[in-house]
């Protein structure tokens, strides 16, 4: 069956196309445009389908600005259609289609500033359909010919660009909170010769410091690795948001003649709320004076690597022994796409790999299977996301973005600034500004439910989605200056309605 896209009614049945030859699949009820036959006989029917779907997520998209940052009301699914007893048509598949891009969160308006979460590349939306066409699986090469090639080699480069050294390389995950883990695994085995028998021979308790500002990730991952959460010691952070390097000597000292075996410090390169950037120097100089690893989380900051004009923020991150690296946030690519470089790359072989005997073996040729070397076996291709944004933007094209976005944040601060009655958490290193409205407030209860209401009214006045986080015993703030199409408009009309609230 044929129908037009717009109207979803069958099309006159006197359509000249042929229909593909069920003669070659003895099947009666899987419809016949659920595969696309290997000898492409039904390829007219399977392209009607992705076509009409590629239409629906154009309409969608080209309307971003006239949708709401943040719906609040989409078409219902009924309890009937989650497990359909039969096959749905082909405009039904478009309707839920439908339902579910009305639903979605929309990072594509331009006052969607709540989270890290960018409009993306058209090339790294080109690249999920390419890696979910061949559905390959970057468990093994033999399973992913070109892609593990691919993320291998690129990572190098890529370390080398954060300043690390020929020995270095990584892989990439689902997301920064498996990197983190990756990386704080890799650093335990290495402390702790634990790879074999584990931590039953482990004397003193092993513990590790991040600031009080640290994702929530790490955490998560001292607990998934039986360490507990409270083996997380939390570093103060000064009023910029910044790590205090006495305050880490300090704790690392505490640690030692309590009794514990401290292994690894965790600095933020960006940090979730307020977007601050410890001080790598300082922190990495203590590690190499007291032999602990250093993780440098860069899942957001880590982006400014690619403009000459504000990479120097990252300045001593060459000396990390293991970065997080989020593209699909300030690079603009589908999710996930999130990577972990290591120092010394073959590190991965001595201090985490297990060797999976179903594979064939490539290291003869210096290769992997790269699933051995990860938390994740099976796991999509989302190099392939990240290389083609990288040919389409191109170095030069990544840096034109992170300024511009540097420059929204100049002039989104200006606005802020003229307002007394605004408070600004921190000094704004990156593109993240967390602030307050202070006004009809008089303690921390009060204030965090004056802007609690703040961001309500925003999105009900101003169509502007900012988030809410709590920080210092309140409710605060969130704006993330990512999208290109943002204006000084915007700014003005979000501002204004600031003022008008009423409290």
């Amino acid at each position: 069956m044929t129908w037009h896209v717009n109207t979803l009614m069958p099309l006159s049945a006197d359509s000249s196309e042929p229909a593909a030859d069920h003669s070659l699949c003895s099947l009666n009820v899987v419809p016949a445009d659920a595969f696309l036959y290997p000898d492409g006989q039904n390829t007219t029917q399977v392209k009607r389908l992705l076509t009409a779907t590629l239409d629906e997520v154009l309409d969608t998209l080209s309307a971003a600005r006239l949708l709401p940052p943040v719906p609040e009301n989409w078409p219902g699914i009924s309890t009937s259609q989650l497990l359909p007893a039969q096959p749905c048509s082909p405009q039904e598949l478009i309707q839920a289609s439908r339902v579910l891009l009305q639903g979605a969160m929309n990072p594509a308006h331009p006052r969607y500033l709540g989270h890290m979460d960018p409009l993306p590349s058209t090339a790294s939306i080109a690249a999920s359909l390419i890696t979910a066409a061949v559905n390959n699986n970057l468990l093994s090469r033999e399973m992913s010919p070109v892609f593990s090639d691919l993320e291998q080699r690129l990572l190098r480069e890529l370390s080398a660009l954060f300043g690390l050294p020929a020995s270095s390389g990584g892989l990439m995950l689902s997301g920064g909170t498996l990197c983190n883990l990756q990386a704080l695994t890799v650093a335990r085995n290495t402390h702790f010769n634990v790879h074999a028998h584990g931590m039953s021979g482990v004397s003193r308790q092993p513990v590790l410091f991040a600031s009080e500002a640290c994702h929530s990730s790490i955490q998560k991952a001292a607990m998934i690795l039986g360490l507990g959460t409270a083996s997380v010691i939390s570093i103060l952070t000064a009023p910029s948001g910044k790590m205090c390097p006495s305050a880490l000597e300090a704790a690392i000292a505490l640690s030692r003649k309590n009794g514990q075996a401290p292994f690894a410090v965790v600095a933020t390169a960006g940090t979730t709320v307020t977007g601050n950037i410890d001080p790598l120097p300082e922190i990495a100089e203590i590690c190499q004076r007291e032999r602990l690893w250093l993780h440098v989380d860069a899942s957001y900051g880590g982006a400014v690597i690619f403009s000459p004009r504000y990479r120097s923020l990252l300045a001593g991150i060459d000396q990390a022994d293991s970065i997080t690296f989020n593209p699909q946030k300030w690079c603009y690519v589908t999710k996930t796409c999130a990577l972990v470089l290591f120092r010394e790359e073959q590190i991965l072989d001595r201090a985490f790999r297990i060797p999976a005997p179903y594979m064939s073996l490539h290291e003869e040729a210096g290769h992997i299977n790269l699933g051995e070397w990860g938390i994740q076996g099976t796991r999509a291709p989302d190099i392939a996301k990240w290389w083609l944004t990288l040919l389409q933007l191109g170095q030069a094209g990544l840096a034109e973005l992170i300024e511009q976005a540097m420059q929204q944040t100049a002039q989104f601060l200006a606005q802020a600034r003229r307002r007394d009655f605004l408070e600004l958490a921190t000094p704004p290193e990156l593109n993240i500004v967390c602030l307050r409205d202070q006004r009809h407030s008089y303690d921390e209860i009060s204030r965090g439910k004056q802007n609690t209401a703040l961001q309500s009214y925003l999105m009900n006045e101003a169509q502007t989605f900012v988030s809410l986080p709590h920080y210092r015993e309140s409710r605060w703030l969130k704006a993330v200056l990512l999208n290109p199409f943002t204006s000084s408009k915007d700014f003005d009309e979000i501002f204004q309605a600031i003022d008008r609230f009423p409290g």
